[in-house]
């Protein structure tokens, strides 16, 4: 499939370590870390269940749904081009607030358009005339009315390819039409893919050792298995608990199954993208820790979901409650720089013996200030790749 067209010049405003928009700066320094793009001709990109994915320039407006693929923008250095995000008054305020911490760093997030809201219209993909629609069809066809195979097409062929693997979160069933073209990818994967359609080689490679030493560092640094707590990943909602596993595949656990915990509701089984247990359910699991994903994001006020708990005659009785270790969590949704903060708080909050205390999370506030000597990596070096700056931390 070949996609011909012809990029348009309205881009939103984006500032990132002092390179602003319509600078002579911008043309080089949005490429490769500090260097014009990879290519300058035509190039494809292979990817499940979509095929081969023909660009004849790096795209400079992207319909994104989901916060992972706009993170991966942003540590790309093209966090301008995202022109959509699903909830961003959520999702681009909790990606704030890990990128305050990284010098130069920044995502303008505000005035963006949920396109989720009424759903995804044909009509939406056609006027947007976006430049590659991050968002997995299989999506749309297992999730959106009036939508068939030809119109996915019709859409790839006519205004953008779609990139997404949605179900690659928890390893879920796509729509039939893929049924045979299906691969799942771990959120690494993804982002490999997702910049080599930004031509940023270097940068994801740069960004890609900074994980693997973190992980690394992580993983020979648990204790042994049988002296891990018991963790349940849940969030609370009107006397339930939507509930997710820790160490099962798929990139929605990418920064809970590194760590190795021990699954409070492993043996709990649900036949959806996550399930729902009550109280009781969670008070004979009793875990040590209680991650509450979502819960640093703007729609969970962390100290609320604890009031909650504790008010409830079965929530107060539990271990995680009595002994103060219900924690604010991250999102699901994550890309490559919210994946290595999450890792880094998450490993905090189950192990604080191997890894430092976890300073806890205030509602509304930035990602907390974490003394230089405990952080898991560090930021510099991270500021440094996205901005183009280099990687050495100088």
């Amino acid at each position: 499939m070949e996609v011909t067209r012809q990029f348009g010049s309205s881009r939103r405003a984006f500032v990132t370590a002092g390179i602003t928009a319509g600078s002579a700066a911008l043309a080089g320094c949005i490429g490769g870390a500090g260097s014009p793009s990879e290519s300058d001709g035509s190039y494809t990109v292979s990817m499940a269940p979509m095929g081969d994915l023909e660009f004849d320039a790096v795209p400079e407006d992207a319909f994104v749904t989901f916060a992972q693929y706009a993170d991966m923008a942003v540590a790309l250095g093209h966090g301008d081009a995202v022109n959509s995000l699903h909830a961003p008054e959520m999702s681009g305020s909790t990606m704030s607030k890990f990128y305050e911490r990284l010098p130069g760093v920044s995502f303008d997030w505000e005035g963006l358009e949920n396109p989720l809201d009424d759903g995804v219209t044909k009509e939406q993909l056609y006027n947007a005339e976006s430049d590659v629609h991050f968002l997995d069809p299989s999506y749309v066809l297992t999730t959106q009315n009036d939508w068939d195979a030809s119109d996915i097409e019709d859409i790839a062929d006519t205004v953008a390819p779609w990139v997404g693997s949605y179900h690659s979160g928890v390893h879920s069933d796509p729509a039939a039409a893929y049924a045979d073209s299906y691969e799942y990818y771990t959120l690494w994967e993804l982002f490999e893919k997702v910049a080599a359609i930004f031509q940023e080689r270097k940068r994801y490679e740069e960004l890609r050792s900074v994980y693997n030493e973190t992980r690394s560092y992580i993983e020979s640094n648990l204790p042994p298995e049988d002296e891990r707590p018991t963790a349940a990943r849940v969030t609370l909602g009107d006397g339930v608990f939507y509930s997710y596993h820790l160490n099962t595949p798929g990139f929605w656990q990418a920064e809970t199954r590194p760590l190795g915990a021990r699954d409070a509701l492993a043996d709990v089984e649900w036949s959806g993208d996550w399930g729902t247990v009550n109280y009781e359910t969670m008070l004979e699991a009793d875990p040590d820790v209680i991650l509450h994903l979502w819960g640093i994001t703007s729609r969970y006020a962390i100290e609320d979901v604890r009031d909650r708990m504790e008010s409830h005659a079965a929530g107060s009785e539990l271990t995680a409650v009595q002994n103060d270790r219900v924690v604010a969590s991250g999102m699901r949704y994550q890309g490559p720089i919210m994946n290595l903060f999450q890792l880094e708080m998450t490993a905090k909050q189950l192990y604080p013996d191997q890894f430092g205390a976890w300073p806890g999370y205030e509602s509304g506030q930035s990602y907390p200030e974490i003394p230089a000597d405990e952080r898991l990596f560090d930021r510099e070096q991270i500021a440094n790749i996205v901005t183009g700056a280099g990687s050495d931390g100088q």
